[in-house]
């Protein structure tokens, strides 16, 4: 995994995406095994400062992943990655429901 360091303030700069997942009855371990292989690719991108995907404690099923980008043409990048489509191509039907929120910061830091 790259080694990517950040100030706070240059943490609250980008573009943020919160995604909320949820697996399939009998595909939650696939889908976290997926999410898991795609984290050290996902940081070797320039484009992205930190992508982080937690599984909740107390339903299996459902995943949130914080994204953060440098900005909104890191995300598209990053949906260009063969990492990216190999991931939605293969999880995709092992996934009920999938929710993508962009968001930026409305409050400088500076």
């Amino acid at each position: 995994m790259t080694d990517k360091t950040f100030t706070p303030a240059e943490l609250n700069d980008g573009f943020v995406v919160a995604i909320e997942i949820d697996a399939k009855a009998g595909e939650e371990q696939a889908v976290a095994d997926a999410l898991g292989a795609l984290i050290a690719p996902t940081m070797a991108e320039p484009g992205v400062k930190l992508f982080l995907p937690y599984r909740s404690p107390t339903d299996p099923k459902a995943f949130f992943i914080f994204e953060l980008y440098r900005n909104e043409a890191g995300w598209a990048e990053h949906q260009r990655t063969d990492h990216f489509k190999a991931f939605a191509d293969k999880m995709l039907p092992r996934i009920a429901r999938r929710e993508r929120v962009p968001f930026v910061p409305f409050v400088s830091n500076k």
